[in-house]
């Protein structure tokens, strides 16, 4: 098939799935019923996609802090996605500056600045007897669908790094939340795997404060009330979760949505007191369900709140199987399916 056919092709399933349409956040509009509406900053801001927020943070945080640096992958010239653009020029080569294409010699060299991460950097604080760490290290990663990426590009791999103590995850649902939590992330005593979602790179825009800022770690946002049904989700799932709860509402149920923001140490509090309430949960990520982060979920709010469910946790992830590129739409946990979900979960 000619190269242009395929990218036809591409495009076409792209739109069935829903990706590359823009996608609305807070900012964007104004919140709609049961939406709560927060306010970050005291400034003016202005609005922005998120690897803008991304690379306002990092200049907040090289110009606050001269022991800060940005190394890693083309991120000299301002990265693959423009991330890091005009920060060498601003603070010079010797704190911004290109690595060699290897990820190991980069995480080890960090750790060495502030060792790699689950052998090393995880369990500095622990093995010095918490008379050191390797504070304001923060691995920014792309990850996720964005339709066109295949089995190396479009990988969810945050489970894997939940699992090692002495790390935290962090993953924001939009530019406001990136901004924010990546400065908290890399002023923060312990080593930070900051994911962020790469299909939203340039279609998620919001008003952001220009202003130097932080939103807390370990603190899930309740951003729709509801009363029937908990869903639980981060990153880029949060739009499709978002437009699953507009259509359940359609039909009289009443969606209460959930950011977890921080997956370790996560907000098991915030949770349990949602699902307290409903009686009911449902936990959504990329990422393949065997084995992924909702099964973590799962398993603790069943404990916690075994008495109080009235339905089996449902999970609504992606499948057991290599990222498959002509069949993406067959593989992401979209709208339609987390909808057939709420609805099963709600009826039980």
């Amino acid at each position: 098939m000619a190269a242009k056919s395929l990218r036809e092709l591409g495009r076409i399933r792209r739109a069935a799935a829903g990706i590359g349409r823009r996608r609305c956040f807070s900012g964007d509009a104004a919140p709609a019923a049961g939406v709560a509406e927060r306010k970050v900053g005291g400034g003016g801001g202005k609005e922005v996609n998120l690897f803008t927020a991304i690379n306002q943070a990092l200049h907040i945080a090289l110009d606050t802090d001269p022991r800060s640096y940005v190394f890693g992958e083309d991120v000299g010239f301002g990265g693959v996605f423009r991330c890091t653009t005009g920060l060498a020029d601003r603070f010079g080569r010797n704190r911004v500056f290109n690595t060699p294409l290897c990820e190991q010699g980069i995480a080890g060299f960090a750790v060495g600045l502030a060792a790699m991460i689950v052998n090393e950097a995880a369990k500095f604080r622990y093995r010095s007897g918490n008379e050191f760490n390797c504070g304001g290290l923060t691995i920014r990663s792309p990850y996720g669908a964005v339709g066109h990426g295949g089995h190396y590009h479009s990988q969810s791999p945050e489970a894997f790094f939940c699992h090692v103590p002495g790390l935290k995850v962090v993953i924001p649902r939009s530019p406001r939340e990136a901004k924010g939590l990546l400065l908290a992330s890399i002023r923060d005593p312990n080593p930070v795997v900051f994911f962020e979602p790469k299909w939203l790179y340039r279609l998620a825009v919001e008003e952001v404060p220009e202003e130097d800022y932080m939103l807390p770690l370990s603190e899930a946002e309740v951003i729709r009330k509801g009363s029937d049904i908990t869903l639980i989700g981060w990153g880029a799932q949060l739009a499709v979760l978002e437009e699953a709860c507009e259509d359940a509402a359609k039909d009289g149920i009443s969606c209460e949505l959930i950011d977890l923001r921080t997956l370790i140490p996560w907000d098991k509090e915030t949770v349990e007191a949602s699902v307290s309430k409903t009686g009911k949960l449902l936990v959504s990520h990329e990422a393949p369900i065997t084995g992924g982060f909702g099964a973590e979920i799962a398993a603790s709010i069943t404990e916690r709140c075994f008495q109080r469910l009235e339905a089996p946790v449902a999970r609504v992830c992606g499948l057991d199987t290599p990222f498959p590129l002509v069949y993406e739409t067959f593989y992401m946990p979209t709208k339609n399916k987390v909808l057939d979900a709420i609805k099963a979960t709600v009826n039980y």
